[in-house]
């Protein structure tokens, strides 16, 4: 959500982050609505006003016994009275009028996202050669899985139709894997606090880090006002909703495991094959909420700990920073974290770090007082995959794969594999 009174102050810089968005000027149509809201306020205070200054005088004529005059007065008073609804739903039209309007408008890219209208715009930031190897060719996860047996996109399209999969078996205790190593790393060395939040979310939870409204049509409507959880940003950077932290406090970190859940509705034709774009998936969320002179910092510290993940499984992979026209809506600044799969021969994204500025904490009201000076200030948020697991899972298959079709574990993994070093091919 932006701030109306940084647009009156300088609408310009407005219109022309905007304009690096693709969009077209807005301020001028923002501030009618604003003035709109500000007209009706002022209708609904002069009455109040009038109101008030009348009950005075209405004590005074009685007081002077002009009984002529305080009938005159109360009359009055009754008009206003009656007019008073009518004012209070102006000034509740004009403010959501602007609220919504506000709340549909991309957050501002920072300075240095570089200006592009898709994916071609996006600029290598850095990259990672693991020490293996590169594979130039090899099998498809789902290839590989399901000549063993052990993922099933079958039995999954019986329970649940297209995009989901049954895994088994050692495949099974493979993702399972993945997700308590990434739990394990961020908590133990880089300082993120876990938790295990509620992927039930209701509206006010969707709205706070902007899955709602705009992106209603992805989403898992679960019914009573729930919402199936698309990432555990969304209760994870809710935690501070409607809350002012103290400045000592900052930052918070956090790490959730937890199933996600996405419509793809804009994904027709897509991957259709495999686990790379699924309705529901497993992935290790980082949130970071931090003061605004931290945030910058704190993104390439983000990213550092996602790249850490795939450092630790040898997993070859760039970092891409996303220009203006690829950023996601409430991004300020995304960086992208792409790893090598070479069953397509290419980079794919398997992580997705963002520093959004004050724009979540403005939905949620999140804020914090600072030591000195005691002022209150929105917050800044951040957010990242720390990775997702089932594009962990597809790219330490393909890489890790044998020409028999079997799958070597990486050395991070084997200790949450009971010792186990290989998963056996088909012919095994």
């Amino acid at each position: 959500m932006h701030d109306i009174r940084a647009i009156r102050e300088n609408p310009d810089a407005f219109d022309r982050d905007l304009e690096r968005r693709g969009l077209s000027p807005l301020s001028a149509e923002l501030i009618d609505l604003d003035d709109a809201r500000k007209g009706a306020v002022s209708a609904a205070q002069a009455a109040q006003e009038r109101r008030n200054a009348l009950s005075k005088e209405i004590g005074a004529a009685k007081k002077a016994k002009d009984e002529a005059r305080a009938a005159e007065l109360m009359a009055e008073v009754a008009r206003l009275k009656e007019e008073a609804p009518a004012l209070e739903a102006a000034q509740g039209e004009a403010e959501k009028a602007l609220d919504a309007r506000l709340a549909a408008i991309p957050n501002r890219p920072k300075a240095d996202v570089p200006p592009g209208a898709d994916e071609h715009g996006n600029v290598e930031y850095r990259r990672f050669d693991s020490s293996r190897a590169r594979l130039t060719e090899g099998r498809q996860h789902f290839e590989l899985g399901e000549a063993t047996g052990l993922m099933d996109f079958e039995a999954a399209a019986k329970l649940s139709g297209s995009r989901f999969v049954v895994l088994k078996g050692h495949l099974a205790r493979l993702e399972r894997a993945l997700g308590q190593f990434m739990l394990d790393l961020h908590t133990s060395e880089h300082g993120y606090t876990e938790v295990v939040p509620p992927v039930l979310v209701r509206d006010e939870a969707m709205f706070g880090t902007a899955q709602l409204p705009k992106f209603r049509d992805d989403q898992f409507a679960a019914g009573d006002g729930f919402w199936l959880i698309p990432t555990a940003e969304v209760p994870l950077t809710n935690l501070v909703r409607e809350s002012i932290l103290a400045e000592d406090e900052l930052p918070l970190r956090f790490t959730a495991l937890t199933p996600c859940f996405r419509a793809e509705a804009g994904a027709a034709g897509r991957d259709t094959r495999g686990m790379l774009r699924q309705h529901q998936f497993n992935k290790v969320e980082l949130v970071s909420i931090t003061a605004p002179e931290q945030s910058a910092e704190e993104h390439e510290r983000m990213l550092a700990c996602a790249e850490a993940v795939l450092k630790k499984l040898d997993l070859s992979y760039r970092v891409m920073t996303l220009c203006t026209g690829d950023m996601g809506f409430a991004s300020q600044k995304t960086y992208d974290i792409e790893v090598w799969v070479p069953g397509q021969q290419t980079y794919r994204e398997i992580s997705s770090c963002s520093v959004c500025g004050e724009f979540q904490a403005r939905r949620m009201n999140a804020r914090y007082r600072a030591k000195e000076g005691r002022a209150v200030n929105f917050v800044h948020t951040l957010n990242g995959s720390g990775v997702a697991v089932g594009r962990a899972l597809i790219a330490v298959m393909e890489n890790y794969q044998n020409p028999d079709g079997s799958v070597t574990i990486p050395s991070a993994l084997q200790p949450y594999m009971g010792g186990l070093n290989r998963i056996e091919g088909p012919n095994h």
